[in-house]
């Protein structure tokens, strides 16, 4: 398995070793030019063309989503699929069709674009033991779903997004920490300004969303110490409470902190 996210440098290069394959009929020559990638980078061949590895940035497979799109159809409920990613939840995404769950779902980690963190994404799993174990495993996902059943199964999300009907469902496990107040409102307010401005391009829309992140991450900075010789700073909850924060602030604040693994254990 890949540890970059880059489908479309990897569909090129797949499409190079089928190409490689249908003309030699041997899994030799496609190994050579794989390990060739894989120690320098580049294959070459007039016949089956060539794949430069430098030529595909990861940035610009990031990028190659569209947020304009997600906020078109959710509008300001999109701000509950950020509160989701910000507190490392459980997203799982519903449609009959795999190519809309891939467009939906590898735009999604770019909402927090600070952590630059596509390993998340499980654009398609089946509703077998083994995926799903797997799937358990890790700690917040996103995860896309052609079968309707995934939604009578509470226990693999926290946010349901049903795609097919526009419908974004907050598991009521999940509700105290997904409580939205006014914070909420602002960010989701900023998000569809920028994403109805027609002159704004979608890395745009990302940067200001971003930006609207590095004054959260700021707040909270602010609100932590370094104590007991330990190298990473952790939550003043004192301090928290005396800033006077809504409700819904203090509590985003706090969960958040724990998703940053910020809290004294």
């Amino acid at each position: 398995m890949a540890k970059d996210f880059n489908p479309e440098k990897y569909a090129a290069f797949t499409r190079i070793l089928c190409r490689i394959y249908l003309k030699h009929g041997s899994p030799v020559k496609m190994m050579e030019s794989y390990i060739a990638v894989l120690t320098k980078g580049i294959c070459q061949s007039e016949e089956n063309g060539s794949f430069l590895s430098k030529d595909f940035d990861a940035r610009k497979a990031y990028l190659a989503g569209s947020i304009k799109d997600i906020v078109s159809q959710f509008g300001m409920e999109t701000v509950i699929l950020y509160t989701a990613l910000m507190l490392k939840k459980r997203i799982a995404v519903y449609h009959p069709r795999i190519e809309a769950i891939q467009e939906f779902t590898r735009t999604l980690p770019a909402l927090v674009w600070h952590r630059q963190d596509w390993s998340i994404l499980h654009s398609y799993v089946h509703l077998n033991e083994e995926e799903l174990e797997a799937l358990k495993a890790c700690t917040g996902y996103i995860a896309g779903f052609t079968d309707s059943e995934v939604n009578s199964r509470p226990d693999l999300y926290d946010v349901y997004v049903n795609l097919a009907d526009s419908e974004i469902t907050i598991s009521p496990v999940v509700k105290e920490a997904m409580t939205m107040g006014k914070l909420h409102k602002e960010i989701g307010q900023l998000i569809v300004q920028s994403a109805e401005d027609p002159d704004k391009s979608d890395s745009q829309v990302i940067k200001d969303i971003s930006l609207k992140t590095k004054e959260i991450l700021a707040t909270l900075a602010s609100l932590t110490e370094v104590s007991d010789g330990n190298e990473k700073p952790t939550l003043n909850s004192e301090a928290l409470k005396q800033k006077r924060f809504p409700p819904a602030t203090e509590n985003f604040l706090f969960h958040l902190a724990a998703a940053e693994q910020m809290l004294k254990i």
